[in-house]
């Protein structure tokens, strides 16, 4: 941008400010996991996850576009919040997100189509919601799937789903996944309804 002839000065300053701020999200999301290792409590805040789940798209909302992603949000109107640490809650989110578009990544014969869907589960418990159309696992590794350095992707490392199983475990909630009907796999978290903020192992 600034070898343009004239210079893209407001660009570049745009990117060097999103670089800043993703910058410091990273830095925030390794801090929070380093503490949530250690097993340190931490004050949870109220979270709408109707709120919470777009910011995360929109950091990765370039690769969605890159891998041919087509994104639907279909979120629950009044969603009772959460209480949670909002980086740690978004990067299950993330993981759950890069994790569709990795399952999608060869899919050549079929649109490639997530859906992110927010509902109520119960009268206590809210539910997020990651269905792709990817290649989808064996049905009897769906509890293997949560497990530390298990990986269905050849190049996977197995950290991603059991960092988030301990994320939301640590919530006092349950995350799993299904088989589509149809092609892909979904995936699901359920948490707690939460009105006052409350200390979180």
């Amino acid at each position: 941008m600034l070898d343009d002839n004239p210079p893209d000065i407001q660009g570049a300053r745009e990117t060097a400010l999103r670089s800043i701020r993703d910058g410091n999200r990273a830095s925030d999301v390794i801090s929070r996991l380093r503490s949530l290792f250690k097993r340190k409590e931490f004050v949870a805040e109220i979270i709408d996850l109707n709120e919470a789940t777009p910011e995360v798209i929109a950091l990765s909302s370039s690769e969605l576009r890159r891998n041919r992603v087509a994104l639907q949000l279909d979120f629950a109107d009044y969603l009772p919040p959460v209480n949670g640490d909002r980086v740690q809650l978004q990067q299950v989110i993330i993981n759950l997100l890069r994790n569709a578009m990795d399952a999608m990544r060869e899919i050549e014969d079929r649109p490639r189509q997530l859906l992110i869907q927010t509902e109520r589960d119960g009268r206590e418990n809210v539910r997020l919601i990651v269905q792709d159309t990817g290649v989808g696992f064996i049905p009897d590794a769906a509890d293997r799937l949560f497990e530390s350095f298990y990986s269905t992707k050849n190049d996977g490392m197995g950290i991603g789903l059991a960092i988030s199983r301990s994320i939301i475990e640590a919530h006092h909630g349950r995350i799993w996944a299904t088989l589509n009907h149809g092609p892909g796999s979904t995936f699901l978290f359920s948490l707690p309804c939460g009105c006052s903020k409350t200390r979180v192992r």
